[in-house]
């Protein structure tokens, strides 16, 4: 089959080797290139060079919403067009040019989560399972018709760079058998239900401070969510204290009374193990086990232990 490829982030490449391994990919759409990093030098997206390393004809239009932006799609002639985080609105005039339409890959069972940040939401809501849709696109925001859909359990110790990994894994299996299924005109379009909508709204840094008020379970939730960025922080000593990874204690070390401590506010480092610090928080406690200073490297607990004074510091 003639497949028209549109694509930005890491998501999207597993996907795409999928895809040219059973199908003609008959050309790429992708991001202009944006200024990445402390330079903000111009970069290429990581679908960009997965296409120029395949030798994949490859366009990057700042926009679909002009007959300019369209020309390459139309030249290509797809069949069909596949979508993954691709980041740029696909007005109707692109989403028909494919014979059999426009199919895109989503990370999550819709309607839950439909929009921009499906894994790290589903993750900072605690819900127990997520998985991957492949839906036929309209006009609205993850609005249309699911073809397929697969569940998976969100495993205790998820973040979202691991839960990323593995949606797009599965992202990948089922968009090839959507496409198997489209050739034998045996793929069967279902209207998404009414009820169960929730919207997964783009991860800001500005989210990612911590509010030691807060349960430990959610603090918890957080700094998975927001593995590998923007990662969850608070402050110490006056320095930013970014958090990579943390758990909330069981019940009873989370209510051990400190005895060492004589404050025991929200955010104030109550005990020190081999493994962890912990912290008071609303409700509950949470063993932080992985850290870093600015201008530093990630530090495991213990070792970040042996070179500051923790015990009764209050972070926050």
């Amino acid at each position: 089959m003639r497949v028209a490829f549109a694509g930005t982030p890491e998501f999207a490449l597993p996907a795409l080797a999928a895809l040219a391994a059973r199908h003609e990919i008959v050309g790429v759409l992708t991001q202009p290139d944006r200024p990445q990093g402390r330079g903000r030098q111009l970069g290429a997206s990581a679908v960009k060079a997965a296409a120029l390393a395949r030798r994949l004809p490859l366009v990057q239009p700042a926009t679909l919403k002009s007959a300019q932006g369209r020309e390459a799609l139309i030249l290509w002639a797809p069949e069909v067009l596949v979508v993954v985080a691709y980041g740029l609105i696909l007005p109707p005039a692109a989403l028909g040019i494919a014979r059999h339409g426009s199919l895109n890959i989503h990370a999550s069972l819709l309607p839950r989560w439909r929009g921009a940040a499906p894994i790290q939401r589903a993750l900072l809501a605690g819900d127990a399972s997520t998985g991957v849709t492949i839906m036929r696109m309209n006009e609205g925001l993850d609005t249309g018709p699911m073809l397929l859909r697969r569940e998976v359990p969100i495993a205790a110790a998820a973040t979202a760079g691991s839960l990323h990994d593995e949606l797009a894994a599965l992202g990948a299996t089922l968009i090839v058998e959507a496409l198997d299924a489209l050739e034998r005109g045996t793929l069967v379009a279902e209207p998404q239900p009414g009820e169960g909508v929730t919207y997964a709204a783009k991860v800001d840094k500005a989210e990612a401070p911590i509010d030691w008020d807060e349960d430990a379970r959610a603090i918890g939730r957080k700094v998975r969510a927001f593995s590998p960025w923007p990662v969850a922080e608070t402050v110490f000593s006056g320095q930013q204290l970014r958090i990579h990874a943390a758990y909330p204690l069981p019940d009873q070390d989370a209510n051990a009374p400190p005895s060492e401590v004589k404050s025991i506010e929200n955010g104030t480092i109550f005990a020190v193990k081999d493994n962890y610090f912990a912290v008071r928080c609303g409700r509950g406690s949470l063993a932080v086990t992985e850290v870093q200073l600015p201008g530093r490297r990630n530090t495991a607990a213990r070792d970040f232990s042996h070179s500051h004074a923790l015990l009764g510091q209050r972070l926050g």
